[in-house]
């Protein structure tokens, strides 16, 4: 029996977008989350700036594809995109500091049912919008 606990499951019908790329950067961010979840206070902080580095990475590459495609609801959706990663950028100064609370709070209570809305939703139509242009390579 295994003591691992995901704080997000990855589930093809609830999560994926059919886009190979988005779909992968998805299992990445699910995976750090995971990770930083169980993390011990040594590991905390170099997983948590790698969870920044990757969710800048991962919502620069969606803001793009919003821009070149002229997806009509870019502006909620970028918008959505600042608040999360303004969020985990003022957790970092404390977490830089050694306090792992409100981190360790926000990634277990808040992140993992925002994503899973987010996914669902906002970046469901996106991928929706982004293959109705012909901008998929999958």
């Amino acid at each position: 029996m295994s003591d691992k606990i995901f704080l997000i499951e990855w589930h093809e019908d609830r999560l994926a977008v059919g886009i190979t790329r988005m779909d992968e950067t998805h299992k990445e961010f699910i995976d750090i989350i995971n990770r930083l979840g169980q993390a011990a206070d040594e590991h905390f902080l170099t997983l948590f700036n790698y969870l920044i580095e990757h969710t800048h990475n991962h919502f620069q590459d969606e803001d793009i594809a919003m821009e070149n495609s002229g997806f009509p609801p870019i502006f909620v959706h970028r918008n959505e995109h600042f608040r999360i990663l303004d969020e985990l950028k003022q957790l970092a100064d404390n977490v830089e500091k050694g306090d792992f609370d409100a981190a360790r709070a926000f990634i277990c209570r808040y992140l993992p049912e925002w994503f899973c809305m987010h996914a669902a939703t906002m970046d469901r139509a996106l991928a929706c919008h982004l293959k109705a242009a012909g901008m998929v390579d999958n």
